[in-house]
């Protein structure tokens, strides 16, 4: 399992956020709390939106905690929007290709979780991809395949829709062909302009997810796990919601395994809930 953070408001050195906080996403990169690995060790990625529409990235595969590089853009870097990851993998190997967040034009997407047995269906998976986006799969993780069936499933015009009906591809496919559990996931994405984010699972395990708006950083942080010493004021994300961060605010929904054909998926409008001034 992974841990990451994600950020959307004033623009904010990265560094306030991943490295200097007591309980910061470096230091969970060596003794993470709420998942079944402590150490997060098989490499970290960036993605951070400033002056163009797409995402800055960079990703490597040592430990987050051992990366002068890191610590160097990280105390250099000024973002309004990012998304930062550390890895554990599960089946992939440890490479770039393999590391989080990916980009895709304007989108970046980060994972936590799994979908079973996904190996031993990889192939099958990968064949839901439409040819227009097949060229960007570089890797060989779950998550890509997940964050590609999104971008061809319409991220553009209903981002959770659209995830949710990668969900159910991967979902079915492991119920058919994998190992239970079938799909465990904490995820946070972005077009730049408005920060996503969802936590799903197909048993009661689903991936931990927590956020809070920083009075003093005027702006939303999304998290694996707390940042700070107390984790206090933190508001945790209940299995199956999905959530939307800008400036009126959080906005949540339900979120669930759907096929595009299901009723269900016609939603009203979800509750909006404003930030505290």
């Amino acid at each position: 399992m992974c841990r990451w953070a994600a950020y959307t408001g004033a623009p904010l050195f990265l560094s306030d956020m991943i490295a200097e906080p007591k309980h910061s996403l470096v230091n969970q990169s060596l003794s993470a709390e709420e998942c079944k690995t402590a150490v997060n060790a098989d490499g970290f990625g960036l993605a951070w939106y400033a002056h163009r529409p797409e995402p800055g990235l960079f990703r490597d595969v040592y430990p987050a905690w051992s990366d002068p590089n890191l610590q160097s853009i990280a105390r250099q870097v000024k973002s309004g929007m990012f998304l930062v990851h550390v890895r554990a993998s599960t089946e992939t190997a440890t490479s770039r290709n393999n590391c989080h967040p990916f980009a895709l034009g304007r989108w970046s997407f980060m994972h936590n979780g799994q979908v079973g047995g996904f190996g031993s269906f990889r192939k099958k998976a990968d064949m839901l991809i439409t040819d227009a986006l097949y060229e960007h799969r570089k890797g060989a993780t779950d998550s890509e395949t997940l964050f590609l069936l999104a971008a061809g499933a319409g991220l553009d015009t209903d981002p959770q829709r659209a995830l949710e009906h990668a969900v159910h591809q991967l979902e079915t496919l492991s119920m058919r062909h994998g190992t239970a559990p079938h799909m465990r996931l904490s995820v946070a994405f972005s077009d730049g302009k408005t920060l996503y984010a969802a936590r799903y699972a197909s048993d009661d395990k689903s991936p931990s997810l927590y956020y809070r708006w920083k009075e003093n950083w005027q702006g939303w942080a999304i998290v694996s796990e707390p940042f700070d010493a107390d984790h206090e004021g933190w508001t945790a994300v209940a299995p199956g919601t999905f959530c939307g961060f800008g400036p009126d605010g959080v906005s949540t929904s339900h979120f669930a395994s759907r096929r595009w054909d299901d009723p269900a998926t016609s939603r009203a409008r979800p509750p909006r809930h404003q930030k505290v001034a």
